[in-house]
């Protein structure tokens, strides 16, 4: 198969496996910032979503979001249990396996829906979380990777997302959203402390989180070249940026740095700068690391105020950045930079920035109406809910009869 290249297989290949390292990361992320009881309860729900997703993904998903349906809104079966999906190349990476395409999609479809779970922390069955896992896979994850990256409407309309800023973060944000919406608050018992249980988990969980993301971003060029390498550093920027934004503007408000504040800024530069990774010069990812740290935390500051019970701010970090980011993609792009045929509203194409704020609102719009319809409709049959009392003892002991620590 003289069309395929080695560099660049075995460059989409390690960055699968990094992205494979983010959800592991996302549960220790997660697991610190939850009360001890529950620890185990969320990291499950992050490494189940591992094996339900890759059983969607092989039988029905990739075929659903890769084949056919061209401008349309969803594919075809042609690629039913992975038919013709193979060491061969594939049309959307003519130079790469299609199997190591294939994998690397897999890692974007497996961690999208698990980054839900932070927001209706502590309170929903596990059951009912595997059944809304399979439906929200199906009915929200699979289209949009279809109209952005399978060809379909948006991808002809123009609209673009390097790396999933609409796919996988202001769909897992808004739907974070209409879960708190729908599931309600948590129920805290008198003088109950609500702070995160073990804040080096929670460092922990960034840095697996952190390190994965290079290859998130990157390994989006689907290549070992320039604009991998422009998504790399891109993302170590704005990441970084948006650390010490989050940290100063906390430390300035409240009199003190926050460990966890600087973690949770880094996560929300992290998701704002994905759907730009590859097409915006460098300044501009110090920008959006900037406007990451400032408004994701008056996003949270915001998300108080209402009294929405998002537990660790899913909408906050990943939906307000994945939106605002796709933005400023429509804002920074320079066709100088990215090989995308896209120049945004700073260099003069105003349609461009409109097709994506269009997009943006469209994408979140749709995760949240129709995961606020699938939780209804899964509330009619079952409670999703836990009762109260176990909810006061904690998912860990009760669901699993499994305990993180044994303090005795």
């Amino acid at each position: 198969m003289p069309r395929i290249n080695a560099g660049d297989t075995a460059f989409v290949l390690v960055s699968a496996a990094l992205v494979a390292l983010m959800t592991p990361g996302l549960a220790f992320f997660y697991g610190g910032l939850v009360r001890r009881k529950n620890f185990l309860a969320i990291m499950m729900q992050s490494f189940i979503s591992m094996g339900v997703v890759t059983t969607i993904w092989v039988l029905v998903g990739y075929s659903l979001a890769f084949s056919g349906g061209k401008g349309g809104i969803i594919g075809n079966l042609d690629w039913v249990a992975l038919r013709h999906v193979g060491e061969a190349p594939g049309p959307w990476a003519p130079h790469i396996p299609a199997a190591a395409h294939f994998v690397f999609q897999e890692m974007f479809a497996i961690i999208t829906p698990a980054l839900i779970t932070g927001a209706f922390a502590d309170r929903v069955h596990f059951k009912s979380y595997l059944k809304f896992l399979v439906v929200w896979s199906l009915l929200v994850y699979v289209p949009l990777v279809h109209w952005i990256w399978g060809g379909g409407f948006l991808a002809t309309w123009g609209v673009l997302d390097f790396a999933g800023g609409m796919v996988v973060h202001t769909s897992a944000g808004f739907a974070a959203l209409a879960s708190v919406w729908v599931v309600g608050r948590r129920h805290f018992a008198p003088g109950e402390r609500t702070i995160p249980h073990n804040v080096a988990f929670v460092a922990l969980g960034t840095g697996l989180l952190w390190f994965g993301w290079f290859g998130f971003n990157a390994g989006s060029a689907l290549a070992a070249n320039g604009i991998a390498a422009q998504a790399f550093v891109n993302t170590d920027i704005a990441g970084s940026i948006a650390m010490c934004t989050w940290l100063f503007i906390s430390w300035a408000r409240d009199g003190k740095p926050s460990l966890v504040g600087a973690f949770t800024g880094a996560v929300a530069g992290l998701a704002m700068v994905t759907p730009a990774a590859g097409y915006v010069p460098a300044w501009a990812a110090f920008v959006i690391g900037v406007v990451a740290g400032s408004l994701c935390y008056l996003a949270v500051m915001f998300r108080e105020r209402m009294q929405w019970d998002d537990a660790l701010d899913v909408w906050a970090a990943h939906g307000v950045g994945g939106f605002v980011g796709t933005i400023m993609l429509g804002a920074f792009a320079f066709l100088t930079v990215n090989a995308a045929g896209a120049d945004g509203l700073f260099a003069g194409n105003a349609v461009f920035f409109g097709k994506q704020v269009v997009a943006a609102v469209l994408v979140a719009g749709y995760a949240f109406g129709v995961t606020w319809l699938i939780l209804k409709a899964l509330n009619r049959f079952e409670a999703i809910r836990v009762p109260d009392e176990m909810e006061q003892l904690g998912l860990d002991s009760e669901m699993s009869e499994e305990i993180a620590y044994n303090l005795t």
